[in-house]
């Protein structure tokens, strides 16, 4: 058991390092904030949280939410937020609270991460150009050509390198993908980048002021806009928990150990953020990547998690020089990749699948158009729509005979006000004197479904044909014949 944790903390620990880096420069933090959160997540969240094989750290789904807090507030400012998030994380785990989370419509969620990665991707995507991200995903997109016809060419080639790699990782043999994709990809970006420094000219690399223990920064209060923080705060709790129970479910599925406690995950994800606030890192999140990654390594316990972290720990102590040499095209190009495996062609499936694709599609639109907040905000009240139009909605159906001369209307769903046109439309078909039956199987009836039949039925048995109308209606209507 010693010896499965221990290989599957170092597979863990070579895709976390790439990741965490490439996730820190996407949100405008300090480089170094990454491997912070990294190495806290991995501790905390590995020896408090309630699922014993997922993983912790900064995730790509929050990166949108910090790059606007980084933007508002400052770094120092958006340290505190995290805090702040992290203790309405263990009040919601100490209050029960927790399950409550994964109430939220999986379209909405899925939406939300497809908003999160097209954003990602096509702010990275300027990067890879060698140019600079715009504030937004719709300056982004409009920027783009003016991006492509000033395209860097060492930039531009470090970063193709990187995706073409990490796309083509997964099929070569399985003994070369021993060795995490994102790795070997930034690994030998940075050899290519070096190799062309001479004879296209340098590349942007990662710019650090100084270690890691330099990088640890108590956080400030933010200055004012206090509704603002608060829901900076609400923000940051709400998607962390969120994601965290999500890749907790889903490493749930990958083995056959001890299910996953939820209020107790949330308190260890809050935990872990509280603490990697005050240290100057970024929020904490399960990772589904790093969890998925963990289980399939062979982990047996949360030692693999908390181990990761040393080997984490390790490298930024003592290997600050390498990320120093890693071009910011090689981590945006990682980074692309990543954005774009967050629009699931299984999640839209899903979705199509269930009903709910206009859910999928206005969340994602709206985080990319909008905000994060405001386009999951958007979701929520299309998804309160659709249950409220599921819940006074009637099908109505006409069936003419198939022997016989009897004309049959049926009636599902909430017969309410509203269906009286479509129920109006289904009667008029039935040709006058033609023998009639109305099948009302909705589980309510108010009145004008009930005074609008009830007539109909007087005008129809006027015109000497016959009348059946059972269930849901008063008693004049109910009479069988005339």
């Amino acid at each position: 058991m010693v010896r499965a944790d221990l290989g599957a903390s170092l597979v863990v620990f070579l895709v976390a390092v790439p990741l965490s880096l490439g996730i820190a420069v996407a949100s405008g933090a300090p480089i170094l904030a990454g491997l912070i959160a990294a190495i806290v997540g991995g501790v905390v969240a590995g020896l408090l949280g309630g699922s014993p094989l997922q993983v912790s750290g900064p995730a790509a789904g929050l990166t949108v939410v910090v790059a606007e807090l980084v933007t508002r507030f400052g770094w120092a400012a958006t340290c505190a937020i995290v805090v702040a998030a992290g203790l309405v994380q263990i009040g919601l785990g100490l209050s029960r609270l927790a399950r409550f989370a994964q109430a939220i419509p999986p379209a909405v969620v899925h939406g939300m991460l497809a908003g999160i990665g097209g954003t990602i991707a096509l702010a990275q995507l300027h990067v890879v150009l060698g140019g600079q991200p715009q504030t937004s995903a719709v300056r982004n997109v409009v920027e783009l050509p003016r991006q492509l016809a000033g395209a860097h060419g060492p930039a531009v080639a470090v970063g193709l390198f990187t995706v073409l790699l990490v796309l083509c990782w997964p099929r070569l043999p399985r003994p070369v993908r021993a060795v995490p994709g994102p790795l070997v990809a930034v690994a030998l970006a940075t050899g290519l980048s070096v190799a062309l420094d001479p004879v296209l000219g340098p590349v942007p690399r990662v710019q650090l002021p100084g270690g890691l223990l330099e990088a640890v920064a108590l956080p400030v209060l933010p200055s004012g806009q206090w509704a603002a923080v608060a829901v900076g705060v609400l923000t940051v709790a709400l998607i962390a928990s969120v994601e965290s129970l999500l890749s907790a479910v889903a490493v749930d599925r990958m083995h056959h150990g001890p299910r996953t406690n939820v209020d107790r995950e949330l308190i260890g994800q809050g935990a872990a953020n509280t603490l990697s606030g005050l240290l100057g890192g970024l929020p904490v999140t399960g990772v589904i990547v790093r969890g998925s990654t963990n289980v399939k390594a062979g982990a047996r316990t949360r030692a693999a998690a908390v181990l990761h972290a040393v080997w984490i720990a390790v490298f930024a102590l003592a290997l600050v020089w390498v990320v120093q040499m890693i071009p910011l095209a090689a981590l945006a190009g990682l980074l692309v990749v990543i954005g774009v495996r967050l629009v699931k062609l299984s999640d839209l499936r899903a979705a199509s699948r269930h009903r709910e694709l206009p859910l999928y599609l206005v969340t994602a639109v709206g985080v990319m158009v909008f905000n994060l907040l405001e386009g999951v905000a958007l979701g929520l009240a299309l998804a309160g729509l659709m249950v409220l139009r599921r819940a006074v909605r009637a099908r109505v159906h006409h069936h003419a005979p198939e022997s016989g001369d009897e004309h049959r209307v049926t009636v599902d769903g909430a017969a309410t006000f509203l269906c009286v046109p479509a129920l109006s439309r289904a009667l008029a078909r039935i040709p006058a004197g033609a023998s009639a039956r109305v099948d009302l199987t909705a589980h309510y009836v108010d009145h004008a479904t009930h005074d609008h039949l009830d007539a109909w039925a007087r005008r129809h048995r006027a015109t000497g044909a016959s009348v059946v109308v059972s269930d849901g209606v008063p008693e004049p209507a109910r009479a069988s014949t005339n």
